[in-house]
């Protein structure tokens, strides 16, 4: 995927269609005497609808569509016949896209399984007949009611990536490198900070036919939960991530150091996310060799005595095979 392709914040304007009128139809028929009322209801107006949809990873369908009016309600005519009911509209979006109202910034509603659809703006009710209000006293109503208006508003679309794993660490450190090497994603690399501006997802396929979602966010750097860098624009797509791997590069001046800053910022950004299976995997581990490893690896084991780490080399392939083991324990436990 493109980076101009992946959209995951939109805003659209969306409008709900009025209830038709009600009939005040009197029967007039050969032989009939006094007919009376007979005027029917009017249909409901189209309800504006959220629809989940597995298939969709991004929100670039709204891209150029950001107008949904659904139809209005018909109105009622004579032999108590009801009016057509409005068509609705369906809005598709990818699961894990948040529902807000533009306006007041609330969330709405949440779009998390495959064909979950949740009404955003009800169509007006349409209006009722003039044969409801027949009485003993008023046996010829000459009134309806009339339809209900539709409603109108702004609502936001928000995307936060559902994936398994999540990948977090500065910039260039190497996480675009080794989502290419453990899927068959294809995103930008090169030697330069900020190479990824847009959230990468990749399929890890693993042990028997099992597979599960690696995501590669753009690099975090200190100040981040404040908005410099990329900001914490990509932050919530961590959120939905069951594990955060750190990825530290071997060449880094304190390894202790980054991954306290990293961690930092995701605490500032939302607690919560520190809840979450974290892994420690020291990357470009080529450049190094076993004896340097071996001399790291004691040294780590003072620092991350809570938190397991491993090394890799996204370019050799040493220890991927091993990183995937370890992820899927983490992911199963």
């Amino acid at each position: 995927m493109t980076e101009g392709n992946f959209v995951d914040y939109v805003k659209v304007h969306i409008s709900s269609g009025n209830g038709g009128k009600g009939s005040a139809h009197l029967r007039r028929e050969k032989y009939v005497a006094k007919g009376g009322p007979d005027g029917g209801d009017g249909g409901r107006g189209g309800h504006v609808i959220v629809k989940g949809n597995k298939n969709l990873w991004t929100l670039v369908h709204f891209k150029f569509k950001k107008h949904f009016k659904a139809g209005h309600g018909e109105h009622g005519s004579k032999s108590r016949s009801t009016g057509a009911d409005g068509e609705d509209v369906y809005m598709e979006v990818p699961l894990g896209t948040v529902v807000r109202d533009t306006e007041t910034n609330e969330i709405l509603f949440e779009i998390t399984e495959d064909g979950e659809e949740k009404i955003v703006l009800e169509g007006g009710m349409g209006g009722l007949g003039n044969w409801h209000f027949k009485s003993a006293t008023n046996q010829t109503p000459r009134y309806a009611q009339p339809g209900i208006k539709g409603q109108e508003g702004d609502v936001t679309l928000e995307l936060k990536v559902l994936a398994d794993v999540g990948l977090v660490g500065f910039p260039n450190a190497g996480k675009s490198t080794l989502l290419s090497v453990m899927t068959s994603a294809k995103p930008k690399i090169a030697n330069y900070e900020f190479t990824t501006l847009k959230p990468n997802l990749g399929i890890v396929e693993y042990r028997d036919f099992q597979s599960f979602v690696m995501a590669d966010i753009p690099g975090i750097i200190e100040g981040a939960a404040e908005g410099k860098g990329l900001g914490h624009y990509f932050l919530r797509h961590i959120e939905r991530n069951a594990t955060l791997l750190f990825l530290i590069p071997a060449d880094s001046k304190d390894i202790s150091q980054e991954y306290n800053i990293l961690l930092e910022e995701l605490r500032r950004y939302n607690p919560e996310l520190l809840d979450k299976a974290r892994l420690v995997v020291i990357s470009k581990c080529d450049m190094l060799d076993q004896e340097l490893i071996a001399e790291m690896d004691e040294d780590m084991k003072e620092d991350f005595k809570d938190v397991p780490f491993m090394f890799i080399s996204s370019v050799s392939g040493l220890g991927i095979q091993q990183l995937k083991d370890r992820l899927w324990k983490l992911l199963n436990e």
